[in-house]
């Protein structure tokens, strides 16, 4: 495509915050999806070039929070495999059948994840006996959302967030640095799908990779060194908005 460079500037602003944004309670690609359509890109290829963008945002905040020692990947072995499976068998199916089920369910899930977050007292602070076994934590959260990521996409990191707090009882930093890893390695393997397909606008996504690998850096920091007291209320924000937004678009007449 032939964008102006006041336009690819724009996109490149846009992706630093949605990266940053992402990077501390995720829904980024709610900024960065839109933000393609309106400079024309199509749908289909929004969509992967937003994968593409994105991947390299979750890397950048990956790849921070493990050299900080806040997420062993060692550790996570189990749920990185299960989720490049499930993304991988979501980004198969979403070519072959209707999405409108799920997402018609979605804003009432974001809402949910928000209530939670907003009245459980105890929500993030870590430390209680977990829910669910290491491995079975692996394998039915790493599928499900994992197959939710590549299929649809919004909300996966809240979604992953919620369960590393009330499964795996972990605190709410400890759960955003492992929903990273596990964001990076479902869109990673939703890309590989879409690039077979040929549908990322490369120049386009490289160049918006770049603003969401910065920002994400940058969120990442914001989440070391203000924990709890910014990713509660940002991961609260972040889900209603996400599910206001996906309400409009399945139902406008419900806004006039």
């Amino acid at each position: 495509m032939d964008l102006s460079f006041e336009i690819l500037g724009l996109l490149f602003l846009v992706a630093g915050v949605a990266g940053f944004i992402d990077a501390i309670a995720g829904g980024g690609g709610m900024i960065t999806v839109p933000a393609l359509l309106a400079v024309g890109v199509p749908p289909a290829q929004a969509l992967a070039t937003n994968k593409l963008q994105g991947s390299f945002g979750s890397f950048s905040a990956s790849l921070y929070f493990v050299r900080n020692g806040f997420v062993s990947l060692k550790e996570m072995r189990n749920a990185i495999v299960f989720t490049f499976i499930g993304s991988a068998i979501g980004a198969l199916l979403v070519q072959r059948i209707d999405a409108g089920v799920l997402t018609s369910l979605i804003p009432a899930l974001l809402v949910c994840i928000s209530l939670y977050f907003l009245f459980a007292p105890q929500t993030g602070k870590g430390g209680g006996t977990p829910k669910l076994s290491e491995n079975a934590f692996a394998f039915t959260v790493g599928t499900s959302i994992g197959f939710y990521d590549g299929f649809f996409g919004p909300g996966a990191g809240s979604l992953f967030t919620v369960c590393f707090v009330a499964l795996a009882q972990f605190g709410l930093v400890e759960a955003t640095a492992r929903t990273k890893i596990l964001n990076f390695t479902s869109n990673f393997a939703a890309l590989l799908f879409f690039i077979m397909a040929g549908l990322p606008i490369w120049e386009i996504g490289l160049l918006m990779a770049a603003g969401g690998f910065i920002g994400a850096r940058m969120g990442a920091k914001v989440v070391i060194s203000k924990g709890q007291k910014l990713i509660r209320p940002m991961v609260v924000i972040i889900s209603m908005v996400m599910a206001i937004k996906l309400l409009w678009e399945q139902n406008p007449q419900w806004f006039q």
